[in-house]
């Protein structure tokens, strides 16, 4: 329905270096050479002669002349676009006071008081040191010293070198993480106004005109207005936390308050809940920006991503493909940058198979980790909603913000006790070293449309063992079994769709799944499937109560066991069994993704790389129900060691 959608979508349009002297994670070297040749620097030093500045020939702990250190900062400032001019110094070794001058004045820093102990407030350079101390470009020893007159090493030197580089560099927003927002806010380099803006621009761009992504549903009318108020907030109390002010997109069968929630269908398109999903109430009061309501497959029933009031939503690494589903709207818009991240819901695979489709992080949590009240239902016993992100520490920070109890989902309460101060207190680079990992080889496809992503994984799993752990092979016991059983959403969804209907309250569109098919405004191509769901009479039979026991209980217990058996941290397979299909074609992911919901357990999806075609492809971790922890320390320690996601190059 062209017209509805584009008439919706123009209704709802928008008006109107924390970085201490300590060392930081080295960047991967590009070639074994350059790798022997960083061997003796670390941290920021390795950073700054990975990127041309300084000499991986010099000594680290000689020291640097005074005519080296302006050079060596003038080099830095041009490669980062800078105009900024250091002072020529003369003269032999250089103290850190001197250096604190030179990058105060190079930047035209504000004078700033210092509280160091061993600097005379007194002293000329006193102003200086505060002020590339506030700036957080150089920094004391943690006791209270600044050691004014310690000469500069090469490593030091360097160092800062890649600190002022990081410092006056412009902010770019392509595959921005959060901590590369929050960085570029507090050097003032970007509001979160201005980034709200940016997101804004793209999705214009990219979404409704180009090449068309067809991802967004609804725009939150008013995000530039809450995005000036975290600004002030910010400015004024601080801010609440790493997600403060960060613009986020949720797939459209959350509930939101001040914008419609579809689940996709038109016979939903006027609905506004009165309060907000509990996860997106979460996000709200850790200050993040909900700025759009994602597309999705109707109601969640497929894999593609199809709908009558969105339309179909395209693959941004290849437009003429599908983007998975049914979080394929919101999979679409991260990997295509038009929000930091976003949620998902998974019944089978939703939010899985488009993190893969999509070369994107997607955690599926154990189930009752988070709280799916306020989420249209598909099949609560198998329903979670969840992180989608670009990176592992972004999905982990999602994480962070909507896990945890809600008296209006009972599950929760099993999280009690389960949930660690932060998940991001596990993003460990040497995170597989030790582990042991069950590689599921029965789960790896060997038909001839799925030895593409059967190759990318196999060589997914020699990196793990490059990167330390030890890989497994093992059988999952009643694989066959398991894999025979339904998803629930064929029993559940009639009932559980109309209690949600009956709590939208008197102003609810239509009240029951009859009334929405009587009225014919909803995908004609789900017509059976609902009529189907609609024709099941009561939950209250012995076939759904055995699926119910049987199917939970062969799953957890044979998971469970082969993990027992062989001392394993976690289980991994091919997140789909083929890549992202052509747009009318026959989109099949396979059913490994089939292990998590029907366990319970969590499970995270990783970019493992790309088909010759260029199609993403990503590999599984799974793991035991709370051990979300154990997850994303492996899937963080995989992905830094490999670096596989990249940026769809249609949408620069």
């Amino acid at each position: 329905m062209p017209n509805v959608i584009a008439s919706w979508k123009k209704r709802l349009a928008v008006l109107g270096l924390a970085v201490t002297l300590t060392s930081a994670p080295l960047l991967t070297p590009h070639t074994a050479s350059a790798a022997a040749s960083l061997q003796a620097y670390t941290g920021d030093a390795a950073q700054a002669i990975t990127l041309g500045i300084g000499s991986a020939d010099k000594a680290r702990t000689g020291y640097v002349s005074a005519a080296e250190l302006s050079a060596i900062f003038q080099q830095a400032a041009r490669l980062a676009g800078s105009d900024a001019v250091f002072s020529t110094l003369s003269g032999g070794p250089v103290q850190r006071k001197d250096a604190a001058v030179l990058l105060s004045q190079g930047l035209k820093l504000q004078s700033a008081p210092e509280s160091y102990g061993d600097v005379p407030d007194n002293a000329s350079f006193a102003v200086s040191i505060g002020a590339v101390s506030k700036a957080k470009l150089m920094l004391g020893d943690g006791a209270g010293r600044f050691a004014p007159n310690a000469k500069l090493t090469y490593e030091q030197a360097y160092a800062l070198a890649y600190r002022l580089y990081d410092y006056v560099k412009p902010f770019q927003l392509l595959e921005a993480t959060v901590t590369d927002i929050q960085k570029a806010v507090d050097q003032g380099k970007l509001t979160y106004k201005q980034l709200v803006q940016m997101y804004l621009d793209r999705i214009d761009q990219y979404d409704d005109q180009g090449v068309k992504i067809n991802a967004i549903l609804t725009i939150n009318p008013n995000a530039l207005k809450i995005a000036e108020e975290l600004d002030k907030e910010r400015e004024t109390t601080g801010k609440r936390g790493p997600l403060h002010g960060i613009p986020i997109i949720v797939k459209d069968n959350f509930d939101t308050n001040d914008m419609p929630t579809t689940a996709g269908c038109v016979c939903l398109k006027d609905s506004v809940p009165d309060k907000d999903a509990d996860q997106v109430a979460k996000l709200k009061a850790a200050g993040a920006i909900i700025l759009a309501k994602a597309n999705l497959h109707e109601f969640a029933f497929g894999i593609t991503t199809s709908s009558s009031l969105g339309g179909q939503t395209l693959n941004p690494y290849a437009p003429d493909h599908y983007p998975g589903g049914s979080s394929g709207g919101t999979g679409a818009a991260i990997t295509a940058n038009f929000a930091l991240a976003g949620l998902g819901t998974d019944t089978g695979g939703s939010i899985r198979i488009p993190s893969t489709f999509n070369s994107l992080v997607g955690i599926r949590p154990t189930v009752g980790l988070s709280s799916r009240d306020g989420i249209i239902p598909l099949a609560l016993t198998q329903d979670v909603g969840g992180p989608i992100a670009r990176t592992v520490s972004d999905a982990a920070l999602l994480l962070d913000a909507t896990a945890g109890y809600d008296p209006d989902d009972t599950a929760t309460a099993y999280s009690v006790g389960h949930i660690p101060k932060s998940y991001t207190d596990y993003l460990d680079v040497n995170g597989l070293k030790g582990a042991r990992i069950g590689v599921a080889t029965e789960l790896f496809g060997t038909g001839a449309n799925e030895k593409t992503v059967t190759d990318v994984v196999y060589q997914a799993v020699d990196d793990l063992k490059k990167l330390g752990a030890d890989a497994v092979p093992i059988t999952i016991p009643n694989l066959d079994q398991i894999m025979k059983f339904p998803s629930l959403s064929g029993y559940e969804f009639k009932f559980q769709l109309n209690d949600y209907l009956k709590e939208l309250g008197p102003n609810a569109p239509y009240h029951s799944l009859q009334e929405i098919i009587d009225s014919g405004e909803y995908d004609k191509s789900q017509e059976k499937s609902m009529i189907a769901r609609n024709n099941m009479e009561s939950l209250d039979t012995q076939e759904y109560k055995d699926i119910i026991l049987y199917r939970t209980k062969v799953t957890r217990e044979s998971l469970l066991k082969v993990m027992a058996d062989n001392n394993l941290d976690a289980i991994v397979y091919p997140s789909t069994t083929q890549p992202a299909a052509k747009i009318g074609e026959s989109q099949n992911a396979g059913n490994n993704n089939r292990l998590s919901p029907f366990s319970g357990f969590p499970a995270i999806t990783v970019p493992a790389g790309f088909t010759p075609d260029g199609l993403p492809v990503g590999i599984e971790f799974l793991g035991r129900a709370f051990d979300e922890p154990t997850l994303i320390k492996l899937a963080y320690a995989y992905e830094q060691g490999t670096h596989n996601r990249r940026a769809p190059a249609l949408l620069p």
